[in-house]
């Protein structure tokens, strides 16, 4: 074991539970008087078996989790102990994952856009490896950090502004005058990284995306760099009703990568998966804290989804009474707000759910991609607060991963026949933006 987890850090659970399961039963556990208004149940099986599910798919393809999709110390710790490098976006996200004794060759710092003191911070803790797109960033990067590890962010396609989420990224056209006016500040550029996002995520966009990095690595190449590493982003889907399926994608990536960067052509292939990784491994309980009624007239059936941005589908929260029998329908046009109560602290207009009492639970299951708000001291406010669960068995997949093999004949095979028949298609073993509510008004 590489020592990053150890089972301190979770709850040890059979076979066949669900967050959902272990949720309601810590609800109920909950004393009437408890002040805990909000917390998260973490699957951490659920990610190991993801990790098995990426590496089959893609076995030339090493994944850097992004630590802005969930910088809990769980989920850091069971990635690093499964071997996975880290995207970081700032210094934050680079002190958090150096706390718990990840190296600084397996963190890529993957924001195009960095401020000096954080470039500066990065080459103190030697942190070499990062991205740019245009000449302010590699003017900053010779002055702050010349040993640094360059990857040129590209575009697919020629005009930036038909993919929105693809902000980031020079066009193909301004590749070689990049790689020019870097090789005139002797700053070292070892490869090209490009990043579709989650709504633009589709398999022929892959192609295209990999078929221009292939062009600004000959560029590279003619230049006389050492063009070695080829970074194809992240986005895949996390949970199952996503339009585009995982398998689907991965099956498009690997053709392209034959294509464009054969296998023996010494590049190097990594990826950012965020919410695939995460999203259905947490489900998150809220308390009702106040309510009132609305006037019937009042605007709000329409069934929108505020909250989280970017959730691949709409909020569907299932009601928990611990405290009394729960209510059958009929069901009523309910909106959720946070704590604050205001306009921009509204999460759903819409939602069909049971008269809601103060006191009850709302449980939201998929939450574990942009919910999980990293540590800051400017951030006020309790925290909810995350349990950790693993079965036996995902932590014996775990240590068969470090290749320490179980010690018994039954418990290899009871272990290997997941890893080699499917562990991927296996029932869901039971482990949202940038914050997630305290509780909910």
């Amino acid at each position: 074991m590489n020592g990053y987890l150890d089972e301190s850090n979770f709850m040890m659970v059979k076979e066949g539970f669900t967050t959902r399961n272990l949720l309601e039963n810590l609800l109920v556990e909950l004393c009437p008087a408890s002040d805990r208004q909000a917390l998260f149940m973490a699957d951490l099986g659920d990610i190991v078996k993801k990790h098995l599910r990426f590496l089959k798919a893609l076995p030339r393809v090493k994944p850097y989790f992004p630590v802005k999709c969930n910088g809990s110390e769980g989920v850091l710790r069971l990635l690093a102990e499964l071997g996975a490098g880290f995207a970081c976006a700032n210094k934050a996200e680079i002190t958090r994952v150096q706390s718990i004794g990840v190296p600084a060759d397996k963190i890529f710092y993957s924001s195009p856009c960095k401020q000096v003191a954080h470039l500066k911070y990065a080459a103190s803790h030697g942190v070499q490896l990062m991205a740019f797109d245009n000449e302010v960033e590699l003017s900053k990067v010779a002055r702050s950090h010349p040993r640094a590890r360059m990857l040129l962010g590209v575009t697919a396609d020629s005009s930036p502004s038909a993919h929105p989420n693809m902000a980031f990224g020079a066009t193909i056209k301004s590749c070689r005058h990049l790689l020019e006016t870097a090789k005139e500040q002797a700053v070292e550029v070892v490869g090209i990284s490009f990043h579709l996002g989650s709504p633009g995520l589709e398999p022929q966009a892959f192609e295209q995306a990999v078929a221009a990095a292939q062009l600004a690595f000959e560029m590279g190449t003619e230049l006389g760099y050492r063009m070695h590493l080829l970074d194809v982003g992240g986005g895949f889907p996390g949970t199952e009703d996503a339009r585009a399926r995982f398998e689907e994608l991965a099956a498009a990536i690997n053709s392209a990568l034959d294509l464009y960067f054969p296998n023996g052509c010494g590049v190097e292939i990594i990826a950012r998966p965020g919410r695939f990784y995460v999203s259905s491994a947490f489900s998150f309980a809220a308390s009702i804290t106040a309510r009132e009624e609305a006037p019937a007239e009042q605007p709000g059936s329409d069934g929108r989804c505020l909250w989280p941005p970017g959730h691949p589908h709409p909020l569907r929260p299932l009601l928990l009474c611990p405290q009394r029998c729960c209510p059958d329908p009929p069901w009523h046009s309910s909106s959720l707000c946070g704590p604050a109560g205001c306009d921009e602290d509204r999460i759903a207009d819409g939602l069909k759910l049971p008269e809601l009492h103060v006191g009850d639970w709302l449980i939201f299951e998929d939450m574990g991609a942009y919910t999980i708000a990293a540590p800051t001291p400017l951030r006020e406010g309790p925290q909810p607060h995350i349990t950790y669960a693993m079965s036996h068995l995902a932590w014996k997949a775990v240590q068969l991963c470090q290749g320490k093999l179980p010690q018994t004949e039954d418990d290899r095979e009871r272990v290997c026949a997941p890893l080699s028949c499917g562990w991927e298609m296996a029932e869901t073993l039971s482990i949202a933006p940038v914050f997630a509510p305290a509780g909910i008004i």
